[in-house]
């Protein structure tokens, strides 16, 4: 038995107004795979939150993402243990009207010296103000707070903030005046450094703040209904880690994925389009599109014409809502379900 859980935040575009968005986008694959299948909907929820849901991780004050990560991040050198965790994430801000607008990771580059230097400069301030927590940057683009004595607040996930206004978005609750004062030190310290300086004049954004996010302790239990993970993305491949399941980088094709494939239940995410459709980059995404058609749903819906799988499961995941779309061995059969254009699944 062979099951196949397709993830693909923004396979359809979060823009309504922009039904041109699809003309002249040849899709004929997955297309396809689509009619053939049976569609349920869903309210919306981040892929964070979505992924976090499949592994039998319940929310705490914020989803817990800081612990899980961290079993991948730190490695063999720091263990989440039963402490509180919080990512603290280097994000670019920009003033835009009436609003702060942020920019995560994946519209700028920062390496590992630049990290360390924006790192060290942070915790020589915290350090000297008597404030008990200290910036890990276990990766240059995924930092970590380790919490002692330090109340918690809730927060918003870094996704769920990327290139929108954060006037409203800030860590809330009772001890947001702490969470708020800090996150203002840390943009105050930020601001004037000589590396934002050197990266502005290189035509670089600055990386002038923080992003508190996916606080919590690690999960005492998890469990997973898949026998492999393949993804690119970390908390996907912590999750799978955490629960003893194979995990895999995300090859460059589903040939590839396929030949190293057993017997099971797999799940695959495919986020290309997500970032390309939060900063609304409508070309990008024509263009990622048609390169997972090409890579991804051209050789799977051969696969599933070919009786390879038992069943193909499609999530859709959309700022409006929640696709799922499901197919079976016994659908690929059904002749009379024609192909639609995928704009008449957008809706």
């Amino acid at each position: 038995m062979m099951n196949l859980h397709l993830l693909v935040p923004a396979l359809f575009w979060p823009d309504p107004a922009l039904p041109q968005i699809y003309r002249d986008l040849p899709l004929p694959a997955l297309e396809n795979l689509l009619a053939k299948c049976s569609c349920t909907e869903d309210e919306p929820q981040e892929m964070e939150a979505w992924l976090c849901r499949a592994f039998g991780v319940r929310k705490q004050q914020d989803w817990p993402v800081a612990p899980i990560t961290l079993q991948t991040d730190g490695a063999d050198t720091i263990k989440a243990g039963s402490d509180y965790w919080i990512r603290a994430d280097p994000v670019h801000l920009r003033i835009e009207r009436d609003q702060i607008v942020l920019a995560d990771s994946r519209v700028f580059r920062i390496s590992p010296q630049e990290s360390d230097q924006l790192t060290d400069l942070l915790n020589r301030h915290l350090s000297g103000n008597d404030q008990k927590v200290a910036l890990l940057p276990l990766r240059p683009d995924r930092w970590y707070f380790r919490l002692v004595e330090i109340p918690l607040a809730k927060t918003h996930l870094l996704s769920e903030v990327a290139n929108r206004g954060i006037n409203e978005l800030l860590p809330f609750g009772s001890n947001n005046n702490f969470w708020r004062g800090l996150f203002n030190e840390i943009q105050m310290l930020l601001h004037e450094h000589p590396l934002n300086q050197a990266r502005e004049a290189r035509g670089e954004l600055a990386i002038n703040s923080v992003w508190f996010w996916g606080g919590g302790i690690m999960p005492g239990s998890l469990a997973s209904r898949f026998t492999s993970v393949t993804s690119s993305d970390v908390l996907a491949g912590s999750l799978a880690s955490a629960c003893g399941v194979k995990r895999a980088q995300l090859p460059p094709d589903a040939t590839a994925w396929h030949e190293a494939a057993n017997a099971g239940n797999h799940l695959i995410t495919l986020d290309a389009l997500y970032g390309k459709a939060q900063y609304e980059d409508a070309y990008g995404w024509r263009q990622s599109i048609q390169d997972l058609e090409r890579n991804w749903f051209d050789p799977l819906w051969r696969m599933f014409r070919q009786g390879q799988f038992d069943q193909i499961t499609l999530t859709a995941l959309g700022e409006r809502g929640i696709k799922n779309f499901v197919a079976t061995r016994a659908d690929s059969k059904k002749f009379w379900r024609r192909s639609k254009p995928i704009s008449t699944y957008a809706g």
